[in-house]
């Protein structure tokens, strides 16, 4: 086995965690040697507890390592862009959580920058590694379904697990930009990633308007070149646990993928289990109780993958060009919500600080 490559990990929060555990279970070519966090104690108590070498409460220290090759940015949408371009700068591969960040201005400065540089700049999408899911996209390839019409993607859940998330300011948007980047870019990957036609798109506050500016519920057509089209639901106000499936239909035949009910564990408890007590409390009653969660996402796989890529042994097959071309979606979605109308292509989008901005100005 080849020497396995050095990751630095900046974040300590939910993402974070699920990250450092697939690593340290599921993928030993790669090894986590340092983890960095602003709060003061958080770094070196998460990495006490999953036995990384180093901590830093400035993510600068971290990128000054000469060992660290790869850098892991998972941490608020509104740091990406200076973070990861701060780490091309210092020669770090990068690997980038979604969204790619808040404006279609910063990806281009970190696009831009990781070019200058030499350096891989990824897009942490794990959907396209997710079992079920890329089991589906085999189908296609087989020819299986004949020619490919409609992909269908769902992710619904009751809120996210971290404060950051409901403020607008932060994460630039609502559950379409949490969780619509995870359904638009999967269904551009089934699909072939064609030229998009039109957006259109339906949302609304309905259940958590006391808590944030954001949308808790959201519906997107995408219109694609080659007679495509891909439809895209996403929920921060659906209770139960998490539900997150896929439809794909052709002129042979169709599929459907529900990417956690068949490896889960039908519970209910009346006080709640696992980390999402401490965040949100949202596991008591009736939940599906997730078997290796991490695997069933595509996580271990995804940074396997990129690995590999900053060994130059694979290309990868997802880029921040991708994740650029999601938040070109994004803003689409937010203006047709926004103004009532589809959206066409050459798409121009407006400037704007934050993409929920083209639906909630201010």
């Amino acid at each position: 086995m080849p020497r396995p490559v050095r990751l630095g990990l900046i974040g300590s929060g939910f993402v974070a965690d699920i990250h450092a555990h697939s690593i340290k279970n599921f993928v030993p070519d790669v090894e986590i040697v340092a983890v960095a966090s602003p709060t003061p104690g958080k770094a070196a108590r998460f990495a006490a507890e999953r036995g990384i070498p180093r901590a830093f409460q400035r993510y600068q220290d971290l990128l000054a390592l000469s060992e660290v090759e790869v850098v892991l940015i998972a941490i608020p949408n509104d740091l990406h862009a200076q973070v990861a371009i701060d780490a091309a700068r210092f020669g770090k591969h990068i690997i980038c959580e979604k969204p790619l960040c808040r404006t279609l201005e910063e990806a281009d400065r970190m696009i831009a920058v990781a070019r200058e540089n030499n350096v891989l700049l990824m897009y942490a999408e794990e959907l396209l590694f997710a079992p079920k899911y890329v089991r589906a996209k085999l189908l296609i390839e087989e020819g299986a379904l004949g020619d490919v019409f409609l992909a269908k993607q769902m992710e619904e859940h009751p809120g996210p697990h971290d404060p950051w998330f409901w403020d607008v300011n932060r994460s630039g948007g609502g559950v379409l930009l949490d969780m619509g980047c995870h359904s638009i870019e999967y269904t551009r990957w089934v699909l072939g990633r064609p030229p998009v036609r039109a957006v259109t798109a339906v949302m609304g506050t309905f259940v958590h308007s006391a808590r944030t500016r954001g949308e808790d519920h959201s519906v997107v057509i995408v219109e694609y070149e080659g007679n495509k089209m891909a439809v895209v639901e996403n929920s921060w106000a659906k209770g139960g646990g998490v539900d997150d499936r896929c439809e794909i239909y052709g002129a042979k035949g169709h599929t459907r993928a529900d990417l956690l009910r068949g490896s889960s564990l039908e519970t209910y408890s009346e006080v709640g289990y696992g980390y999402a007590v401490e965040k949100t409390g949202e596991t008591r009653g009736w939940t599906f109780t997730m078997f290796e969660e991490a695997w069933n996402y595509g996580f271990p796989q995804e940074i396997q993958h990129f690995a590999r890529c900053v060994r130059g042994e694979e290309t990868p097959i997802v880029t921040a060009e991708d994740g650029r071309e999601v938040l070109k979606i994004l803003y689409a979605a937010y203006q047709s919500a926004g103004e009532g109308r589809k959206i066409v292509w050459p798409y121009d989008p407006p400037v704007v600080d934050k993409p929920i901005d083209l639906w909630k100005p201010g």
